[in-house]
């Protein structure tokens, strides 16, 4: 699989975020993606998923199922880590196992050793476990092409260790990441590109 961008441009409220984004990306690459905030990262992430539609140029993703989008295609981890508060931490996994098409009672919460809070409704859940059952998405529906949105926030040692040894395999088994981080995820990027404002640094 591939995955190609060429001159993108994301325009948003009448600002242009940036211009002229090209890279590609081919099995078991990562890109990071780098810039001081408002530079575009998260925007470029969104772009990618299909939440934000390009002003210019164009994204392409060869060599998977022609009837699956990039975004249907990728786990998208951003910011907001997407939880029903009134839920219990196994209900919001199984939701989004269900929502993303996963097989109905295959999803453990075992990955981020978030067992103990099973029963336990999100809302009650700290920052960090909040972030480490997020990321369990990532565990509980397989996608070609992760997209993470600074995805270390919030990790302690012992939950950014598990999130890197799952990077690692992903890209091992021919997976594609591009993540948005500004600090040093732990893993071996092959393609860097940095976002400063209106245009892309090389």
């Amino acid at each position: 699989m591939k995955l190609s961008a060429e001159n993108l441009t994301c325009v948003r409220g009448g600002r242009t975020v940036f211009e002229n984004v090209s890279f590609e990306l081919a099995d078991g690459e990562a890109l990071l993606l780098t810039g001081p905030n408002g530079a575009g990262k998260s925007s470029l992430l969104r772009l990618i998923a299909g939440l934000v539609e390009p002003a210019a140029g164009n994204l392409r993703l060869t060599g998977h199922d022609s009837d699956l989008s990039i975004g249907q295609a990728s786990h998208f981890i951003g910011h907001a880590n997407a939880l029903k508060g009134a839920m219990s931490v196994q209900e919001n996994l199984d939701f989004w196992a269900r929502f993303l098409g996963g097989a109905e009672g295959s999803q453990s919460l075992e990955p981020f050793a978030l067992e103990a809070h099973a029963t336990i409704p999100a809302a009650l859940l700290s920052a960090g476990q909040s972030r480490r059952l997020a990321l369990l998405r990532l565990t509980a529906v397989p996608r070609r092409l992760w997209l993470l949105d600074e995805p270390t926030v919030g990790l302690d040692t012992a939950s950014l260790a598990t999130l890197v040894g799952l990077m690692e395999r992903h890209l091992a088994d021919g997976g594609l990441i591009i993540a948005a981080s500004h600090v040093d995820v732990g893993i071996a990027f092959k393609h860097r590109l940095e976002l400063a404002g209106r245009r892309a640094a090389s």
